[in-house]
């Protein structure tokens, strides 16, 4: 069969998007092509011109960008034997990352290149534009939970035993704080975070133990009396403002002094070295390196089909469809730019 494939360029950093047409490639070993059905927008999707280049300064222009994928596979390749053609999937896209960096593995297009390792089924019972909003948000918060250069904790499974310690997920209404109450429920860990008031409920049914105003004055000494004797195993600290009040629960709490910051690098290196003077150590993640080693595996073959299937893991945050076809992504894009709160943008194709 001929696959036709048209994907949304970007010419050059900070230049508009434009539809137009692109080669369908063919899966490679341990690969399998996937026809977009729904895609989500992320802020990493359109960057200002010179952000691109300080971002990620080996992306190749002409470019195709986006992570969340949801569609059926049309095609695998050699080896492939867990995933077959037809079947309903969601895959994290690596288009961009620095060891991928090709078009044909980015989400904005009809057919896109995914690793077999990084996708995984997607339930008769959950919509496609639904299953959209998982890949990316819960790479990342996997990546800061269970990666050894990050908190390193125990990976998630069916029927978790009680490991006696607490994770903090402050951002947890965000879509990596939505992933990440989950995934640290599901690994065994009791779970504090931090929202709005008005999304205490959300992170409740998530899996939190207990939800904190994350705007109080009394945020910080509400979370230590919470966490007790502990131990705390670690924190996920999302979103701008999260890593000082996040500094100061993993210094005075009992337990590991150790914070996993969803902002990129160039905005932790000097509030991680002033935390150092406190023994806390901070890390930045990067939510590709996952597909590099044990973590994305096991994630997305070993514990997500089941607990999907079982109803035991939620697509959350909420999916926001705004549009349809490739052409509606860059306006998706600006409606992200405004700001949204538990949920996230969704674009069908």
């Amino acid at each position: 069969m001929t696959y036709r494939n048209t994907a949304l360029w970007l010419p050059k950093p900070g230049a508009p998007f434009e539809v137009g047409p692109a080669p369908y490639t063919p899966p490679a070993a341990g690969e399998v092509v996937v026809r977009v059905r729904a895609v989500a927008v992320n802020p990493i999707d359109d960057l200002p011109g010179p952000l691109y280049r300080l971002a990620l300064p080996w992306l190749a222009f002409p470019a195709v960008v986006g992570s969340d994928v949801a569609g059926e596979v049309v095609e695998t390749g050699p080896g492939v034997t867990r995933l077959r053609p037809g079947d309903r999937v969601l895959g994290h896209a690596f288009g961009v990352d620095r060891s991928r960096n090709r078009p044909a593995e980015s989400a904005f297009q009809h057919y896109a290149v995914l690793l077999e390792h990084m996708v995984c089924p997607v339930p008769e019972s959950m919509p496609l534009y639904r299953a959209a909003v998982l890949p990316l948000a819960l790479s990342t918060a996997a990546t800061g939970l269970f990666q050894p250069d990050h908190l390193g904790l125990a990976l998630p499974g069916p029927d978790p035993a009680d490991r006696g310690e607490t994770v903090l997920v402050w951002g947890g209404s965000t879509s990596v704080g939505s992933n990440a109450v989950q995934l640290a429920r599901s690994a065994g860990y009791r779970v504090l975070a931090t929202s709005s008031p008005h999304n205490f409920d959300r992170l409740r049914a998530l899996g939190a133990a207990h939800a904190v105003d994350r705007t109080s004055p009394t945020a910080v000494p509400e979370l230590l009396e919470l966490i007790g004797a502990g131990p705390l195993a670690g924190i996920l600290a999302i979103g701008a403002g999260s890593l000082r009040p996040a500094v100061r629960v993993a210094a005075r709490a009992p337990g590991g002094r150790r914070i996993a910051s969803a902002r990129p690098a160039l905005f932790t290196r000097v509030p991680g070295w002033l935390a150092r003077r406190h023994g806390v150590r901070v890390s930045s993640i990067w939510g590709g390196t996952l597909k590099d080693n044990e973590v994305g595996p096991a994630v997305y073959t070993g514990f997500l089909p089941a607990a999907l299937a079982a109803g035991a893991y939620r697509a959350a945050p909420d999916a926001t469809v705004v549009g349809h076809g490739l052409a509606a992504v860059p306006e998706a894009l600006r409606e992200l730019k405004k700001g949204v709160s538990a949920q996230k943008l969704v674009v069908t194709l």
